[in-house]
Parts: structure tokens; C-alpha cells; sequence
């Protein structure tokens, strides 16, 4: 069984999907932030991680980046609860195996693991078109992505303030 670094700032979360993949027989390393996380990968040479987006300080995209400096063999399945398509397509570039929406169970993390993050080759037969919400949101996660996750850089560009673009980064994306 595999040793597997799992990565959130949810420390109930990183706990409860913890135990159900030791259940599983793997070897479970923990992690609450960035700095936690790359010493983990410098230390113990995990084989597989599954991290979280976002977390205080640098965000997941950059756990990512650095940890495959690192380990360039390591198996890494972003996990998110503001899943967009700038962000798993950010996180597949930066070398990450596959990108999953929370919630997931351990059974679909492990699946995961399995079968390489697929690109969309054919665009579907029906394009429905999104909300304004949700185009808003997804421009929103875009410009973030591009100034590197720094809120401040981010709400100059969009002409908001910080906190409004704060507030509108703790929603939940809208459903189309």
C-alpha cells in the first residue's frame, strides 16, 4: 500500500478522510499548510498526496509546483470546494495527476489516483450558456489565478475592493 500526504487546513476533514484511507491499508502523513506539507515531501517521500486549493498563506497550486521539484515522481490529486475550470486546468499545467471537487470520499480519491485527469478533446453536443453569476465567478477565479492567488493584485485588477472580492471568493460557485 502506498504512503499518501494528505493536505487541508480542515483539520476534521483531513482527519476523517485520514482514517477511512488507513482503513484502506495506506500509510496516512498529514498536513495542515504549505510549510508542513514540503517538509513532509522532503522527509518521508510520500508516493501519492492529495491537497487541498486553498489554504492560509500559499495556496495548493503552489504546494503542487514545489513539491514536484522535489519529488517529481509524486501522484498529486487537487482537491477543491471552488472548483473552475482556470483552476483544475492551472493544476493539471503545474503537474498535478487529477483535480477533484469536494466533496469526494476516499473510494473516489483513490479512483482517482488511478486513471489520469482526461482533457475535454470534443466540445460537448450542447453548450448550455452559463449564468451571469457564473460567468462572473469564473472570470473572478481566472484573474486570481493569473496574479498568483494575491487578493490585493487581484481586486485592482477588477476594480473591486479587497473585501468584496473577498466576500465573493467565500461563496460557493453558483450552478448553472
Amino acid at each position: 500500500m502506498a504512503t499518501i500526504l494528505l493536505v487541508d487546513d480542515e483539520e476534521h476533514f483531513r482527519e476523517r478522510l485520514g482514517r477511512a484511507l488507513a482503513r484502506r491499508g495506506h500509510t496516512i502523513l498529514e498536513a495542515g499548510d504549505y510549510g508542513s506539507a514540503l517538509e513532509l515531501v522532503k522527509r518521508e517521500a510520500p508516493e501519492l498526496a492529495v491537497v487541498d486549493l486553498r489554504m492560509p498563506g500559499p495556496s495548493g497550486l503552489e504546494l503542487v509546483r514545489d513539491a514536484l521539484v522535489i519529488e517529481p515522481g509524486l501522484k498529486i490529486v487537487v482537491l477543491t470546494g471552488y472548483g473552475s475550470i482556470a483552476t483544475a486546468t492551472e493544476a493539471i499545467r503545474l503537474g498535478a495527476f487529477n483535480y477533484l471537487p469536494k466533496p469526494a470520499d476516499a473510494e473516489e480519491i483513490l479512483a482517482a489516483f488511478d486513471r489520469p485527469a482526461e482533457p475535454v478533446l470534443e466540445p460537448p453536443e450542447e453548450i448550455g450558456t452559463p449564468s451571469l453569476a457564473r460567468a462572473e465567478w469564473e472570470h473572478i477565479n481566472r484573474v486570481l489565478t493569473d496574479c498568483g492567488g494575491n487578493i490585493s493584485e487581484a481586486a485592482k485588477r477588477l476594480k473591486l475592493h479587497r473585501r468584496t472580492l473577498q466576500r465573493k471568493l467565500l461563496k460557493f460557485p453558483p450552478l448553472d
